[in-house]
């Protein structure tokens, strides 16, 4: 690197979030914090603003957890820029931590032990140090591949006698709608509610998507985007735009879904 290197810390907690940038600033004392904020929304604009080369991402955050919000940065990432490196920090979660592990990504634990954090600032200057000769699109490509796994591993899973949702209850006025679910074309957040899409009538449920989600049949609806879920047998065809974005043409409805850069891979040709 022939500048400093940048960081930006998101952590919600001010104390944990001062005591980490004292903490780099005694292991790493050449690494600038660019910005540090608390929540997972402004983690992801701030980063894609600041730029940094690395991110210290809070997994329990308002708004966003730190995956949701590094897949949402990946997702609006510039191809030519290379994508930072993901440090999560974590209180105590050994369901996280095999997944961090499994796919190589750093992390550290809460309250913040010097010598860990020795070692993962070793790490991360290896780390910059060889992205000088790789390609920007690398990192990119490399922190995708890792998102994918890390949130099918720390998503909610069915137990085993759990059967898929068959119907949605959606209140309308002083009804519950009752909504079979293979009439849905699509699920997508909107607020605190859940916007349910049939070939002709919407109705909203109050039910979260990522509690909606592990509740569907994963054959049969696909994730395409942080907030949208399709009922595969719905999509007509998947086209590129100009700028290299995917979108979605449905058979029953007009309007097109955007395909994150995390979920892209699901459509590539067989």
């Amino acid at each position: 690197m022939t500048s400093s290197p940048r960081a930006l810390i998101a952590e919600d907690e001010p104390l944990l979030a001062e005591d980490l940038r004292q903490a780099l600033a005694r292991a790493w004392p050449e690494l600038q914090i660019a910005a540090m904020v608390g929540d997972g929304l402004s983690a992801a604009r701030q980063a894609l603003a600041l730029q940094p080369d690395v991110l210290f991402f809070d997994i329990r955050m308002p708004g966003q957890s730190g995956l949701e919000a590094a897949a949402e940065l990946a997702d609006a990432w510039p191809e030519a820029q290379p994508f930072p490196i993901l440090v999560f920090v974590t209180a105590y979660d050994q369901y996280a931590m095999d997944a961090f592990e499994a796919q190589a990504v750093d992390y550290l634990l809460k309250p913040v032990q010097p010598e860990r954090l020795a070692r993962s600032v070793q790490r991360l200057r290896e780390l910059l140090a060889q992205r000088t000769a790789a390609p920007a699109g690398a990192a990119l490509a490399q922190a995708l591949e890792q998102l994918r796994h890390l949130a099918g591993a720390t998503a909610p899973a069915t137990t085993a006698t759990e059967t898929p949702l068959q119907m949605i209850q959606a209140g309308v006025g002083t009804q519950i709608q009752m909504v079979p679910v293979h009439d849905v074309v699509y699920f997508e957040a909107a607020d605190k509610y859940v916007r349910v899409l049939t070939a002709s009538h919407e109705y909203l449920v109050r039910t979260p998507l990522k509690e909606l989600l592990p509740r569907l049949d994963a054959e049969e609806f696909w994730q395409v985007h942080r907030g949208t879920v399709v009922r595969a047998a719905a999509i007509a065809n998947a086209q590129r735009d100009e700028a290299g974005r995917l979108w979605l043409q449905l058979r029953e409805r007009a309007e097109k879904l955007a395909v994150s850069r995390l979920y892209a891979q699901r459509f590539k040709a067989m």
